[in-house]
C-alpha cells in the first residue's frame, strides 16, 4: 500500500515542515546513537503555538537560556498493585499440557499494553487487561483510577471477560474521534498459539461500548511481531502501526508503518513499513548479566499536549530467580517520526526487592498516561517471580504518577536566570505557565522580532508570580490580555528565580484551556483535547 508514501511537503501544527516523502526512508537501525531529529537541527523561523502546552523537554522552543534543564522521573502509588488476579479465570492452570508454556498457569491480571482510558461519555477509568496468562482480555472500572472493579459481564457468563481469544500483546484505544459509534473502541491485537506454534496475523475489532467486540478482521503478517502496538498520531490523523521487527546482528528492532484509514493498516506490502527505532549504547544492559547490549521491547505512544510521548520498554538482562528486567524509558517526538531521548534513566524502574509485585517486567499500557487533577497516571504491568526460577509468577498492574507536564523543568537557585523562547506566533489572548515557584518569583516579559521589549508587557509590569501551580495566568498592569499581539511574531522572556517553569501556553480562554491533547484523557475533560481548562486560573 504505498499510497502511504506520498509526496508530502506539509507543515505540522508547530511549524514543522516535513519533506516530501514521509515516513523518512533512509533510516539505518544500528547500534550508534541517533543524530538529533531534524526540527531540533533547523527548528521553525517562527513556531505557532496554538496546540497544546508547549514544555521543555528539548531546545526547540528555546532560543537563549540561563536556566538548567532537570528531567523527572515518575514515582510508584504507595498502595500498589492497583489491579491483581483475584478471580479463577485469572489463574489459568494448564500444567498439564507439557506443550503450554510454563508461565501460562501464572495469576494474571495485567496489562500487555491493552489500554487504559477515561471514557468522557460514563465517566468511568476504563481498563482492558491480560486475564490469566495469554489466555483473555478482560475489563475493569474505576471512579478514582486507583480503586478497581470487574464487573461480571455476559461475553463469558459469570466473568469480566470482554475476549475470550488466547492472545498476546493487545492495544485498546478509545477513538474519541471516530464518527461511527459501532467503532468508538479499537482492539488491535497480536495472537500466538502456543500449542500449534502458529503465528496469527494482527487483528482489529470494534466495539461501541468497549465490553462486547465484533467479529475480528485480519490483516497481514510482514514484519510482524509480538509486542507490536498501534496509536492514532491526531496531528497528522493517521494511525501508526509501531512494528515488532527483528535484525540478527541486534535482535529486537522497531519498524513504522502509517496509515489513514485503519483497515489499510492491516494491509501493508512487505517493503512498506520502514526502520524507525531501538535500544542502542546508550540503553545500558545491567553490567554481569546476559546481554551484550540492552534491547527494545515494545513502544506505546500518544499524543500529549503539543508532543508525541512514547514509552520504551528496553531489557537489559535476565537474573536468575527473577523475572526478565524490563524497564520503561521515555522519549519525545515533535514529528511524530523522529525520537528524542535525553534522558535514558528508567522513568518507571522495577523493582529491587525480592517478590516485590514490579520484581521484574516492566512494561506500558495502550494510552500510556492520564491527565487525572494535576497529576499524570501511568498504569504499568510488573511480575513478582517465583522462588528459584525465572518464571512470572504474579502478574499485576500498578500505578505511576508525575507532576502534569512534569517530564522536565527549567531550574533557576538564587541568581535570577532567564530564558527566552524563539519567535513565536499564536492566535489567544491569556497567557499561563505551570511552574513552581513558591520559594522563589517568576516575571514574564514580550519581546518583538528584534529583542525590544513590547509595552505595556515589561518585566516590571508583570505581577510577580509565587506559587506552585500546574496552571496560573500570567498579567500585565496596565494590559487586559495579549489580544494586541496575535497573529504577530513575538518572543517571551521569562526571569525565574528559586523555581521551575515546566511549560508555557497562550490560550483564547481566561479558563486556561491548551486546546492541546490530554493523551488518554481524564476526569473534566470532555474529548480528546482539553478545551476547559480550570475553573479557577488566578
Amino acid at each position: 500500500m504505498r499510497q502511504n508514501r506520498k509526496k508530502s511537503g506539509l507543515i505540522l501544527y508547530n511549524g514543522i515542515e516535513l519533506p516530501t516523502i514521509w515516513p523518512p526512508q533512509d533510516v539505518t537501525l544500528d547500534m550508534e546513537p541517533k543524530p538529533l531529529p531534524p526540527y531540533l537541527v533547523s527548528p521553525p523561523e517562527i513556531i505557532p503555538i496554538d496546540v497544546g502546552r508547549q514544555l521543555f523537554v528539548d531546545d526547540f522552543l528555546i532560543e537563549q537560556t540561563t536556566l538548567k534543564r532537570t528531567f523527572h522521573l515518575a514515582e510508584y502509588y504507595p498502595d500498589n498493585p492497583v489491579l491483581a488476579p483475584d478471580k479463577p479465570w485469572e489463574s489459568c492452570d494448564y500444567s498439564q499440557s507439557p506443550k503450554w508454556k510454563p508461565t501460562r498457569g501464572a495469576p494474571t491480571a495485567m496489562v500487555f499494553s491493552d489500554g487504559v482510558w477515561y471514557d468522557p461519555k460514563d465517566k468511568l477509568f476504563k481498563m482492558w487487561y491480560m486475564g490469566g496468562y495469554d489466555d483473555s482480555t478482560c475489563y475493569a472500572t474505576s471512579e478514582d483510577g486507583t480503586h478497581w472493579e470487574k464487573p461480571i459481564l455476559d461475553v463469558v457468563p459469570g466473568t469480566n471477560k470482554v475476549c475470550a481469544i488466547v492472545r498476546d500483546s493487545s492495544t485498546v484505544w478509545l477513538d474519541l474521534e471516530e464518527k461511527k459509534p459501532s467503532r468508538r473502541y479499537k482492539m488491535f491485537y497480536y495472537m500466538y498459539h502456543w500449542l500449534t506454534k502458529r503465528v496469527f496475523e494482527l487483528q482489529i475489532s470494534f466495539s461501541s461500548d468497549g465490553i462486547h467486540w465484533r467479529r475480528p478482521i485480519a490483516g497481514r503478517r510482514p514484519l510482524l511481531g509480538d509486542r507490536t502496538t498501534v496509536f492514532w498520531n491526531p496531528f497528522r490523523k493517521v494511525w501508526v502501526f509501531s512494528l515488532r521487527s527483528r535484525i540478527p546482528e541486534i535482535s529486537r528492532t522497531r519498524h513504522y508503518f502509517e496509515s489513514w484509514e485503519v483497515f489499510t493498516g492491516l494491509h501493508w506490502e512487505e517493503n512498506d513499513p520502514v526502520p524507525w527505532t531501538l535500544a542502542d549504547k546508550l540503553d545500558l544492559p545491567r553490567p554481569g548479566l546476559d546481554m551484550d547490549h540492552a534491547q527494545f521491547y515494545t513502544l506505546d505512544c500518544v499524543a500529549y499536549e503539543s508532543l508525541i510521548i512514547g514509552l520504551f520498554s528496553v531489557i537489559q538482562g535476565h537474573q536468575p530467580g527473577r523475572p526478565k528486567i524490563n524497564e520503561l524509558k521515555v522519549g519525545f517526538s515533535r514529528d511524530g517520526f523522529h525520537w528524542h531521548r535525553p534522558d535514558r534513566r528508567a522513568f518507571i524502574p522495577v523493582s529491587e526487592q525480592e517478590r516485590a509485585w514490579n520484581y521484574g517486567n516492566v512494561q506500558s499500557a495502550g494510552g500510556c498516561c492520564l491527565v487525572v487533577g494535576d497529576k499524570l497516571y501511568f498504569y504499568v504491568s510488573g511480575r513478582a517471580g517465583e522462588d528459584g526460577s525465572n518464571e512470572s509468577g504474579v502478574c499485576s498492574t500498578g500505578l505511576a504518577t508525575l507532576r502534569r507536564d512534569g517530564f522536565a523543568s527549567m531550574d533557576a537557585g538564587e541568581m535570577e536566570a532567564i530564558l527566552t523562547t524563539r519567535p513565536v506566533s499564536f492566535s489567544g489572548k491569556y497567557l499561563f505557565i505551570n511552574a513552581d515557584t513558591h520559594a522563589g518569583e517568576m516575571r514574564v516579559e514580550v519581546l518583538d522580532e528584534k529583542d525590544q521589549v513590547i509595552a505595556p508587557f515589561t518585566r516590571a509590569n508583570c505581577v510577580p508570580i509565587t506559587a506552585d501551580k500546574t496552571l496560573q495566568a500570567v498579567t500585565w498592569e496596565g494590559a487586559k490580555d495579549l489580544s494586541a499581539l496575535s497573529g504577530k511574531l513575538v518572543k517571551f522572556r521569562f526571569h525565574l528565580r528559586n523555581g521551575k517553569l515546566y511549560s508555557f501556553w497562550v490560550s483564547p480562554n481566561k479558563s486556561g484551556a491548551s486546546h492541546g491533547y490530554v493523551a488518554a484523557g481524564g476526569p473534566g475533560f470532555t474529548g480528546p483535547m482539553d478545551t476547559v481548562g480550570s475553573k479557577d486560573s488566578s
